[in-house]
């Protein structure tokens, strides 16, 4: 464990109860002591927003260690430099720049964690593409390359193709061969993730989706990302094909509003599907449900998110994947850029950094400030 205070104090966006927007407030807190055996002290430029903290906001969230409770601080992933290193780390040293990822207690200016789940970050990266690296790449390989087993010749339909996850699905499915993706978004957003990769975008608002996928593959598809739950989920399951593989990793469709709405949560709930074991066993289906949050504690996990930082790095350098950052906010809007989550006004991700200034009412309409310049498409294997 770290030791003790420093005696100086930081800044950390709280989480002050649950409810509205307004529960996040920037307060100033002890800074952090020494890091201990196996930890370093980082210097946090950025963190990302993830539909975790939006849950949780709302008391909706329950982490691998209990339910989140109030006041507390979210935050699972984040940039910066390394201040300090305990003793025995090898890893990492005094003044390198790195990504981690932790479950929540990251929108700080100063965090002491386990050196493990911090990794460098390659030359040429900003610190905002690297706050959007942990949750979202790390998430859709995971879910490609180990449940997926995604190969050459395949399909994919991914659903909020314009957000984190799906600009990170995307853009790994075209380091496979002859993969095709169909990703669901608003049409306004369709340009968007077309550049980034997707083969077949679908207007979800307008158009029943299922019936657009079997218009182009009336087979289906060989895998199905779903962050939505619900009767998307029997949907989602109905449109695999043989050997086809549902991975259910979300619940967008149990959040609408501000507030927790029991009413859409009963919904969601009633409108799931069982899934029969014989029945799965004739269809030659499968479902699969992951959780990076819950991917923790053991060696073997902590392994394999080892690996996959590792070759998402490699991929950065190749110019295979590059993060797309919708906008930058400061952590003093922290609510604000929930909401404008939550209105799915994004296409890409939504970045927090202590080093932009409050310009609550000058970006009331639009966002925070857009990064979207510069986000070039990545390359393709």
């Amino acid at each position: 464990m770290a030791t003790g205070g420093s005696g100086k104090v930081m800044k950390e966006c709280m989480l002050t109860g649950f409810g509205g927007y307004h529960k996040l407030k920037v307060v100033d807190a002890p800074k952090p002591g020494s890091p201990g055996d196996g930890q370093v002290l980082i210097k946090v430029v950025a963190s990302g927003i993830n539909f975790a903290e939006l849950h949780a906001r709302q008391g909706m969230y329950k982490s691998k260690d209990g339910k989140v409770t109030p006041p507390c601080v979210l935050g699972m992933e984040a940039s910066g430099t390394v201040e300090e290193v305990g003793k025995g780390v090898e890893t990492l040293q005094v003044g390198d720049r790195v990504f981690c990822i932790n479950m929540f207690e990251l929108w700080k200016e100063y965090v002491v964690i386990p050196a493990s789940r911090a990794f460098v970050m390659p030359d040429g990266m900003s610190f905002e593409e690297a706050a959007s690296i942990p949750v979202n790449y790390l998430t859709a390989y995971l879910m490609l390359f180990d449940f997926g087993n995604l190969r050459k010749n395949k399909s994919v339909l991914c659903h909020m193709a314009a957000g984190g996850v799906g600009f990170a699905v995307t853009q790994l499915c075209k380091t496979v061969e002859n993969v095709t993706v169909f990703g669901t978004s608003s049409e306004h957003k369709h340009k968007a993730i077309q550049a980034n990769g997707v083969d077949h975008p679908i207007d979800y608002r307008t158009k029943d989706y299922v019936e657009e996928v079997r218009k182009i593959s009336p087979n289906g598809v060989d895998i199905v990302l779903d962050p939505l739950c619900g009767a998307d989920t029997k949907k989602g399951y109905d449109l695999l094909k043989p050997m086809g593989k549902l991975i259910i990793f979300g619940a967008a469709n149990g959040m609408t509003g501000e507030h927790k709405s029991f009413t859409n949560l009963a919904s969601m709930w009633w409108s799931l599907p069982t899934f029969k074991p014989l029945s799965m066993m004739t269809s030659n289906k499968s479902v699969a449900g992951f959780h990076l949050g819950y991917l923790s504690g053991d060696d073997e996990s902590e392994a394999m998110i080892t690996d996959a930082a590792a070759d998402l790095v490699r991929m950065y350098k190749e110019g295979l994947i590059k993060p797309h950052v919708d906008s930058v906010w400061s952590f003093e809007q922290a609510g604000d850029a929930m909401k404008y989550i939550a209105d799915r006004k994004n296409v890409g991700k939504v970045v927090l950094s202590w080093e932009k200034k409050d310009d609550t009412e000058e970006k009331k309409e639009g966002g925070g400030e857009k990064k979207d310049e510069g986000n070039e498409k990545p390359g393709v294997l």
